[in-house]
């Protein structure tokens, strides 16, 4: 809680390491409910979300421990198989543990999930694909109960890629007899990264990254050490601050090639983008240029995610961007605070057609989601004066010592 101070100005040097990745900590946490082994994960920050996802660990029975970066958890004995409405409603992700229920006990019972304010995200996948395997879900009184005593693989072709939904079979799969399928899978590096814990449990997963994950579902599990792949939103977060506020960083602990849709759009806008092993250096010493049109698609096309962040980059670039919007249809709520800041915005349903303006200026803002958030603080960066940021709590369900972070590169930043 609390407000971010910015005074903005000041070019950004140095290096700064990229934290593990939220979108893979939370299912690989999930599916730590499948095993009563220790599963040790490193490179864990202890993130809003992470946190709240641990308190339903503990909750259902497990032992959370935390020692730095690193989190441990044994599931021994799980004693409860229902989550409660409060605890669903901290973030989106509550929902992958009805997979992970279903597979451990045979039983689960949640109700809908709730995280940023994005527009619809209904589930209907997630449930489709679990009756699939043979599952049998019932809902009353907001609450979703899932009787998964005989589950059985099967083939579930997904209409859209949804990531949830994904890991939410993949989970219940490791339990489901026989082979399951799935068809138009979500091909984010988070579900690469959950199918690597899962084998390192003793499942047997392939195909992740593709067009087609394969789960031989029923094998004995084990406890397991792992490392979260690093956060490639954030990563893009701390490249677009350079290119907003000016100056050269080396972004350490990166996945270039898991940020190549966001690399591509800063190279054309005119920032100096050079990859070398797990280090981005990205440069800008001069105002950047329109792109042409960034239309979000699922990966490995331009992330939802990083919207934001690029508009706020975009607002103080030459001429004029398009944004089209194709994952979320409620994902522009930060322009209107861009507004305030001097940007020139104009969003109708999808589409938002930027107008960059010479620069940004110091404003009273507030962050209504996670993303957003941090396109106001990549705004905040370059803009000229001082830029309050409310809703804090939304960017910290994402961003670990994002203050000390960017404070080491040369940012005037404190928190109120």
């Amino acid at each position: 809680m609390g407000t971010l101070i910015i005074d903005g100005g000041k070019k950004l040097y140095g290096s700064v390491r990229v934290h593990g990745a939220k979108n893979s900590a939370l299912p690989i946490l999930a599916a730590c409910v499948l095993t009563d082994g220790e599963c040790v994960l490193e490179d864990c920050p202890a993130l809003r979300d992470v946190e709240a996802t641990g308190r339903i660990l503990s909750r259902l029975g497990a032992e959370v421990r935390r020692d730095g970066d690193t989190l441990a958890v044994r599931a021994g004995d799980v004693v409860r198989q229902d989550i409660p409405d409060a605890q669903m409603r901290e973030m989106r992700s509550s929902v992958t543990f009805l997979g992970a229920l279903a597979a451990r006990c045979g039983y689960a019972e949640v109700s809908r999930p709730g995280g940023c304010e994005l527009g619809a995200r209904p589930i209907d996948l997630h449930l489709a694909g679990l009756r699939a395997l043979g599952a049998e879900i019932t809902e009353s009184g907001g609450r979703i109960c899932c009787r998964a005593d005989n589950m059985r693989g099967a083939d579930v072709t997904l209409a859209f890629p949804s990531v949830g939904a994904t890991e939410n079979i993949m989970l219940a799969a490791t339990a489901a007899k026989g082979r399951t399928r799935i068809f138009n899978p979500a091909r984010e590096p988070e579900i690469v990264d959950l199918q690597d814990f899962l084998c390192a449990l003793g499942a047997d997963v392939r195909g992740a990254g593709g067009m087609t994950v394969e789960i031989e579902g029923g094998r004995p599990l084990h406890g397991a050490r792992h490392r979260v792949i690093p956060d490639r939103i954030v990563a893009a977060t701390y490249m677009a601050a350079v290119a907003a506020a000016g100056g050269a960083v080396l972004v350490e602990n990166a996945r270039p090639e898991q940020v190549s849709a966001v690399s591509a759009v800063l190279r054309e806008a005119g920032a100096d983008v050079c990859e070398q092993g797990s280090v981005i250096q990205v440069s800008a010493a001069r105002r950047l240029a329109a792109v042409r049109p960034i239309k979000t698609q699922p990966y490995p096309g331009f992330p939802t995610d990083a919207q934001s962040i690029m508009m706020s980059v975009m607002a103080t670039a030459r001429g004029a961007t398009m944004f089209v919007e194709n994952i979320f249809e409620s994902r522009y709520r930060h322009a209107g605070e861009l507004m305030r800041m001097g940007a020139d915005i104009r969003a109708e349903g999808r589409v938002a057609l930027v107008q960059g303006v010479e620069r940004l200026f110091g404003a009273e803002v507030h962050a209504t989601d996670l993303r957003g958030g941090a396109g106001l603080v990549v705004a905040a960066l370059g803009a000229e004066g001082r830029t309050r940021i409310g809703g804090t709590e939304h960017i910290e369900r994402g961003y670990f010592g994002l203050e000390e972070s960017l404070r080491s590169l040369g940012a005037d930043i404190s928190r109120e």
